[in-house]
């Protein structure tokens, strides 16, 4: 039996990743579906082989590593290519985030999954305990994003689009934070929450 595990999504920009960094200062082990993401297409892997068979050569920088800046516009300027992708990939990341889960000896796992809602939410993670959706409206996210990411509006819009709306991430939650004030206001949802779910763990 392994750990108990949190999934925590949200949009793009919305702070899912350091509300689960934090609750991980407080003694969650932290799993993270990008990370993972990353380690599925790493040169020699099965996966590499398949995106660059589908997408082409050029989808590979010259030392043999996944161009990501090329694969993300491709991906967000077609649903169809998109949808290929995460048919290659999310069972890929699913199978290797329970596995780490698995091997957690932590009172419980804190599993930051982007995609939650989008790749199937509890239907295709079975062995996730309890959903926390971090959530602001997508004018913030839109705001966030283009200084985070130095993007432009257009392209901040087209990656919010491309996700799952925020009533949709709402739906599956059984915790939501809202993270439209400060970091010390998402450092205190993190800190009750902490308590719940060591007790429900």
């Amino acid at each position: 039996m392994g750990a108990y595990v949190v999934a925590v999504t949200g949009g793009i920009a919305s702070g899912k990743t350091a509300f689960a960094e934090y609750l991980n200062s407080l003694g969650a082990d932290l799993l993270d579906a990008d990370v993972v993401a990353r380690e599925v297409v790493e040169t020699g892997s099965d996966a590499l082989a398949d995106i660059a068979a589908h997408f082409g050569q050029d989808i590979l920088l010259s030392n043999g590593t996944l161009d990501r800046a090329a694969l993300r516009k491709r991906v967000f300027e077609s649903r169809e290519e998109r949808t290929w992708l995460e048919a290659l990939l999310h069972p890929l990341i699913r199978a290797r985030l329970h596995e780490q889960a698995n091997a957690s000896t932590a009172s419980y796992v804190v599993t930051v999954i982007p995609l939650l809602t989008e790749s199937g939410g509890r239907k295709n993670y079975p062995w996730v305990d309890r959903i926390a959706v971090v959530d602001v409206p997508e004018s913030v996210q839109a705001e966030r994003l283009m200084a985070r990411d130095k993007t432009d509006a257009d392209m901040a819009r087209k990656m919010i689009a491309a996700q799952a709306t925020r009533e949709q991430r709402l739906g599956i939650a059984d915790d939501v934070i809202s993270n439209t004030s400060s970091f010390e206001q998402l450092q205190r949802s993190a800190q009750c929450l902490d308590i719940l779910y060591k007790n429900l763990a």
